[in-house]
């Protein structure tokens, strides 16, 4: 009915082909918490770049600085509880995200953007690809990082 010719031919892409990886720098101060795991999980993933294969890992890595300054909205200051467990009968133990900010400021923005990638072992390997820092200060100097493309707001 219909020529091939009129159908655009979909190219998946592999691991093989990808040799250009991408260091971004994101800065989190007085960014939203949800938002910003948002942009850095979908940098990780390469849901930015035209070649991206949801099986593949097409994604570059990212750099967050300032990750002690992040946002959280509302009352999810006193709120937010993150809990842990050691594995011991009676030993799981909470923690706000207050005392989880003066503690390891950067497992807030971990854990965030943790939570937005596929659960199977290749989110394990987006997640290495991400390096976050409390302060402005990163050790990733050497790697040339860019500072990320934000999305202009209308």
């Amino acid at each position: 009915m219909f020529p091939l010719s009129l159908f655009m031919k979909t190219t998946l892409a592999k691991n093989v082909q990808l040799k250009d990886k991408t260091w971004y720098v994101v800065d989190a101060k007085d960014q939203i918490l949800g938002r910003l795991a948002v942009k850095i999980a979908n940098i990780l993933r390469g849901r930015h770049k035209p070649t991206y294969t949801p099986h593949v890992d097409t994604g570059d890595y990212v750099i967050v600085i300032n990750a002690d300054k992040v946002r959280l909205t509302g009352s999810k200051e006193e709120d937010k509880t993150y809990m842990f467990y050691t594995g011991w009968v009676g030993t799981a133990y909470r923690r706000t995200a207050a005392a989880m900010r003066e503690r390891r400021p950067e497992f807030i923005v971990t854990h965030a953007v943790k939570g937005m990638l596929p659960k199977n072992r290749l989110a394990n390997a987006m997640l290495l690809k991400l390096r976050v820092y409390a302060g402005d200060k990163h050790d990733q100097a050497a790697n040339n990082p860019q500072p990320f493309p934000e999305a202009k707001k209308v």
